[in-house]
Order: structure tokens, then sequence, then C-alpha cells
């Protein structure tokens, strides 16, 4: 943990949730004007150059041991390659509201993980915050599922939430001895050609549809390669780096509420007052989930007993 500017770190991941929510609106257009696997293979690709261009301009260079390397690059197979074939594709079946849904399970996951593998601790006070924060998506998502039969569009996005979930416990081992930065590129650049082989096999005429977009489309493309995902990346896995997958990933409560204001805005959809209730309790599962109201409780009760 960053002891010093801690609150800085958790307003930069909070950041990140906000331009996530708005690429799950990003991505579904984008799968809906070209092809979804070749376009998600060369935003990824996109996606590393820019993270590489921040190592470059920070100048910060720093070799990877061979452990270290072995975890990264299961970090990129499961949360760079599958994460994102199974979100391509899964878009093509679902709205992107559902997909917010699905993805908000992440904190939870990524923390049964944590527990599992990390040996990092779940205080009664974090457990209150992820149940919190799950009733919070509840509300948001209140008219999201239909019954408790779960299609195959809605299937294939958990296993992008799942994918994404195993990635953090990867990417926090990698990044022990390492910095993230160099993480994030490995990632980046290894997740995209894992996912541009994938498309060549199963999309061969994705390059040619590439070229078939209306000009506003590459606009997106560019703005989820570049800001969503190549500097959201970077930053997040900073996040996990400085304060531990599970504190980081219980910002992706944030995801759902983001991805229904803009749909609001993009695609004119509706909000609902139950919503905005449910923001509310995400927010309070965040404050709880990362031990920011642990941590302020026992400085309070430290300053008494003085």
């Amino acid at each position: 943990m960053n002891e010093k500017k801690p609150w800085l770190i958790y307003l930069m991941v909070f950041s990140v949730t906000v331009f996530w929510g708005l690429n799950v609106v990003m991505l579904k257009v984008l799968v809906e004007n070209l092809p979804p696997l070749t376009m998600t293979g060369f935003r990824i690709l996109l996606a590393g150059i820019t993270a590489f261009l921040i190592v470059v301009a920070m100048r910060q260079f720093e070799k990877m041991s061979r452990k270290a390397f072995r975890y990264t690059l299961l970090g990129a197979l499961f949360g760079v390659t599958l994460h994102h074939v199974f979100m391509a594709y899964g878009l093509t079946m679902v709205d992107a509201s559902t997909a917010a849904l699905i993805l908000a399970l992440v904190p939870i996951t990524t923390a049964m993980f944590g527990l599992l593998f990390l040996g990092e601790v779940m205080t009664w006070m974090r457990a209150i915050g992820f149940a919190l924060a799950i009733i919070g998506v509840i509300f948001i998502q209140s008219s999201g599922f239909g019954g408790v039969s779960i299609s195959f569009g809605e299937f294939i996005i958990f296993l992008a939430m799942l994918t994404q979930a195993v990635s953090f416990i990867f990417v926090k081992k990698a990044t022990e001895n390492v910095d993230s930065k160099h993480v994030t590129v490995v990632m980046m650049f290894a997740g995209a050609l894992g996912l541009l082989i994938i498309s060549f096999i199963f999309e061969p005429g994705g390059l040619g549809g590439m070229l078939d977009a209306p000009l506003w489309v590459y606009g997106v493309f560019l703005f989820s390669g570049i800001v969503s995902t190549g500097a959201g990346y970077f930053i997040f896995n900073s996040g996990i780096q400085m304060i531990g997958a599970s504190q980081t990933v219980i910002f992706n409560n944030f995801i759902p509420f983001f991805g229904v204001v803009f749909s609001v805005i993009l695609l004119g959809d509706s909000i609902y007052m139950l919503q905005l209730f449910g923001f509310v309790f995400i927010v309070l599962g965040v404050l709880f989930g990362t031990g920011y109201i642990e941590r302020t409780y026992l400085r309070q009760k430290r300053k008494y007993l003085k």
C-alpha cells in the first residue's frame, strides 16, 4: 500500500472504471460495425503500443525475471486474449447493460481467488463492503435479467468475467518484483498476438471487413484502444501492484453504473430511480471494501486511546 497518498491511487483507479463503463458501450458499437475478433486484436495491439509509449516517455525500463515473465504471459492469456475473445463474441448476443452486470461479479470472484491463492485478508468490514456493492449492482441492473434462465450469450460474458478475475491474480504475482508498467506492456503485446492469430483462423475475411465501417466508428476504435484499454490497464495494473487485487477490483462495481449512464447519454436508454439508489450502495461498498472505512475507524480509535 502506498501509505503516503492512498486517495490518489483510489482516484486513478476510479477514473479507469469511468472509461471502462464507457468502453462497454463502445465495444457494443464496435462489434456491430466491425469484425469482432479482428477488431479486438487490433484494438489491443493499439493499447499495447500506447502502454509501450508511456513507458518510453517515462524512461522506466526494467529487466523481467523468468518467473515474472511466466506470470505475465498467463495474465495475458486470461486477461487479454481469452477475456476479450469472450467479450467480443458475447456482445454480439447480449446488450451492454447485461454485460456490465455480469462483469460486476469480478470483484467478488477476484476476492475469492485472492483469499485462496494470495493469502489476502478478508475482514468483516470488507465483507460488508462486497455485500453492499453487490446489492448496488442488483439495484442498478434491476431491469437487466427477465428471469433465472441464462442465455448462451450471458454465459460467454460470464466466462469473460471469470478469465479477467483469474488474470488479476497472475498480475499480482507478476508485479511482486517487477513494475506493473512493464507487465502491462508485455501483456498487451502477447495478448494482441494471440487475438490476431485467433481472428485469422475464425475470421479469415476480417481484414477486409475492417475497412467497411463509417468514419466515426474508427474514432470510437481509437478512443477505446488508446484511452480505455491502453491507458486504463496501465493504471489499473499499477493499482493492483500498490493496493492489492481484491481492493483494486472492488472499483469494478462502478462499471455497471457508468455503463448505464453512458447508455442513456449515447444510446438513448432509460435510467431508473432504483439504479441511482444502487449507486449509493456501490459507493458505500467501495468505501468498506477498499478498507478505507476500516483504516479511518482504527485511526480514530488510536487517537481516542491516546
